[in-house]
C-alpha cells in the first residue's frame, strides 16, 4: 500500500482577525477511578488478590495499583464473552444497524472524555499530552466511527454455479476474539482491534499492556455506560506470561490479535496452534527504510524523517529507523537533521511546548542506551545526543548518527527509541537491495520529486506500506500490516471484515 502527500500548506490564509483556537488542557489532579478487572460489565478484584503498580515514567512515581489478572480471571472473561456470543443472546439478537449505533455512541463518549483519556495516556506512558490528544485520541474516534459505518454494510455474494442450484456466501462473526495490546499506543491499538471485532458481531477479551493499562480500563467504563450487553467486552490487566499466555492458548478464543515484539509474537502463534488453531493476526515491528533521493525537497524530507524517528520518543513500530540518503545531498541532510534534533524540546509531557517525553520504563531505557553505545563502538559518528538527560529519570536526548553502515547493530536492530541512523547510498538498485536486506517489512518511505522513481521504489520495497513524500500517514480507511517477520494479516480498512 502506497500513500503520497499531494497537499500544500495553507497556514496563515484565514481572516486576519481570527484567533487560533485555544489549546486543550490536561485534567490536573486527575483521580484514577478504574483499576479493577472488567468482566460482564462489572468490576472485579483479581482471583489471586494480587495487584501491580503502574508508574509515571516522567516522574518515576507510582500512579496507582491495578488488579493483576491470571489464568482464572481469563477463564471467567472468556466464559462471559462466550455466553454473550451464543445465539439468542442480547448481542446476537442486536441488528447490524444498532451495533453501529453503539460504536458511534462509544465514539461520542470518547470525544466527551477526550481530555481525561489523553491525560491518563500521558500519565501512564509519558507521551506529550498534545500528541495524545490530537493524534492518539483523534485516531481512536475516527476508527470507531469508520467501523461503526461498516456494521450494516458487510455483505456476502451470490455465485453462479454449473448446476441448477442457488449458491451464496454469508459473512459470520468469528466468535470470541482476544486482543493483546502494546504499551506505545495503548488506547489507539485497543480501538484498532476492538472496533472491527464489535462491528462484525464478535465478542472480545482484552489484555492491556502492564505498563499502560489505565486508558483501556477507562474505556471499559464507557462500554458499560453506552450499554453494550454484558460480556461483549472484557478487560483483564496483567502480565504476558500469565494473562497473555492464557489467552493465546484458550480453546474458546477463536481469533487473537497481538501487537508487539517478534519474540512474543512467535510465542502467541505457537500457543494458538497448539490449542485450537485459532486465527492469528500479528504486528511485530520493523526496521523501516526511509529513502531520500538527491532530487527530494530537503526541508520536507528532513522534517518527515525527524518526526518519523523521534515521534513518541522513537517508540513506534513504524519508526524511520534507517534513513538512506543519496550521496550528493548526504552532508547537507545530516547537517539539517542534527540542527533539527538539537532544537527538539524535551521535558514535561504536560507542557504544551514539549515534543519529546521519557521512555516507557527502565528496561527500554537501558536497551536504548546500550544500542547507542554499540553505535559509538562500531564506528558510527555521533552527531548529537547519545546520552540520557542528566537531571531527569527516563529521558534520552534525541540522538543522530552519521556514517552508519549496514552491519552495525543500530542499522539492524529495532531500537524503539530516539536514535536516527543515517546511511549513504549511490544507486537505486543498491538502496533497494539494502532496504530489503533485513527480516522486517512493515513500512518504508521515499522522498523524491520524480514520480517514476517514486513508483519504482514503492513497487520494489518489501513493505506493507510505502509512503511517498510523507511519513506516518495512517488512516482507518487504509489497511495496515507488514511482510516477512513484521507479522501476519492486516488491520484497519475493509480487510478485517472480508473473512467469511
Amino acid at each position: 500500500m502506497a500513500a503520497a502527500n499531494g497537499a500544500n500548506g495553507a497556514a496563515g490564509t484565514g481572516p486576519p482577525d481570527r484567533k487560533p483556537p485555544a489549546l486543550p488542557r490536561p485534567v490536573r489532579g486527575l483521580e484514577v477511578k478504574f483499576t479493577q478487572i472488567f468482566i460482564n460489565n462489572e468490576w472485579h478484584a483479581s482471583t489471586s488478590g494480587k495487584k501491580f503498580a503502574t508508574c509515571n515514567p516522567s516522574t518515576l512515581e507510582q500512579i496507582c495499583e491495578v488488579e493483576e489478572g491470571d489464568k482464572p480471571d481469563v477463564d471467567k472473561a472468556v466464559e462471559a464473552a462466550h455466553a454473550a456470543f451464543q445465539r439468542g443472546s442480547p448481542w446476537r439478537r442486536l441488528d447490524a444497524l444498532n451495533r453501529g449505533r453503539l460504536l458511534h455512541q462509544l465514539a461520542d463518549l470518547v470525544e466527551r472524555d477526550r481530555a481525561v483519556l489523553a491525560t491518563l495516556e500521558t500519565m501512564d506512558t509519558g507521551k506529550p499530552f498534545l500528541h495524545a490528544f490530537f493524534i492518539d485520541l483523534e485516531g481512536c474516534i475516527k476508527t470507531l466511527r469508520y467501523f461503526a459505518g461498516w456494521a450494516d454494510k458487510i455483505q456476502g455474494r451470490t455465485i453462479p454455479t454449473d448446476d441448477n442450484v442457488v449458491c451464496f456466501t454469508q459473512h459470520e462473526p468469528i466468535g470470541v476474539c482476544g486482543a493483546i495490546i502494546p504499551w506505545n499506543f495503548p488506547l489507539m491499538m485497543l480501538v484498532w482491534k476492538l472496533a472491527p471485532a464489535l462491528c462484525c458481531g464478535n465478542t472480545i477479551v482484552v489484555k492491556p499492556a502492564e505498563q499502560s493499562p489505565l486508558t483501556a480500563l477507562h474505556l471499559g467504563s464507557l462500554i458499560q455506560e453506552v450499554g453494550f450487553p454484558p460480556g461483549v467486552v472484557n478487560i483483564v490487566p496483567g502480565f504476558g506470561p500469565t494473562v497473555g499466555a492464557a489467552m493465546s492458548a484458550h480453546p474458546r478464543i477463536s481469533k487473537i490479535a497481538f501487537t508487539g515484539s517478534i519474540e512474543v509474537g512467535k510465542l502467541v502463534k505457537e500457543a494458538a496452534s497448539r490449542s485450537n488453531l485459532k486465527r492469528v493476526t500479528l504486528e511485530l515491528g520493523g526496521k523501516n527504510p526511509c529513502i531520500v533521493c538527491a532530487d527530494a525537497d530537503l526541508d520536507l524530507a528532513v522534517e518527515c524523517a525527524h518526526q518519523g524517528i523521534f515521534f513518541n520518543q522513537g517508540q513506534c513500530c513504524t519508526a524511520a529507523s534507517r534513513v538512506f540518503v543519496e550521496e550528493q545531498v548526504y552532508p547537507e541532510f545530516v547537517r539539517r537533521s542534527v540542527e533539527r534534533a538539537r532544537t527538539r524540546p524535551v521535558g514535561d509531557p504536560f507542557d504544551a511546548r514539549t515534543e519529546h517525553g521519557p521512555q516507557i520504563d527502565q528496561s527500554q531505557f537501558d536497551k536504548i542506551l546500550a544500542l547507542i553505545e554499540s553505535g559509538k563502538k562500531e564506528g558510527a559518528k555521533l552527531e548529537c545526543g547519545g546520552a540520557a538527560m542528566e537531571d531527569r529519570g527516563l529521558f534520552i536526548k534525541p540522538t543522530v548518527f552519521s556514517e552508519v553502515t549496514d552491519t552495525m547493530r543500530i542499522a539492524r536492530e529495532e531500537i524503539f527509541g530516539p536514535v536516527q541512523p543515517i546511511l549513504k547510498f549511490k544507486t537505486m538498485e543498491e538502496v533497494i537491495r539494502r532496504a530489503n536486506s533485513l527480516e522486517y517489512g512493515l513500512t518504508a518511505a521515499v522522498f523524491t520529486k520524480n514520480l517514476d522513481k517514486a513508483l519504482k521504489l514503492a513497487s520494489a520495497l518489501e513493505s506493507g506500506t510505502v509512503w511517498i513524500n510523507c511519513y506516518n500517514a495512517i488512516y482507518a480507511q487504509a489497511p495496515f500490516g507488514g511482510f516477512k517477520m513484521s507479522g501476519n494479516g492486516r488491520e484497519l480498512a475493509r480487510r478485517p471484515l472480508a473473512q467469511p
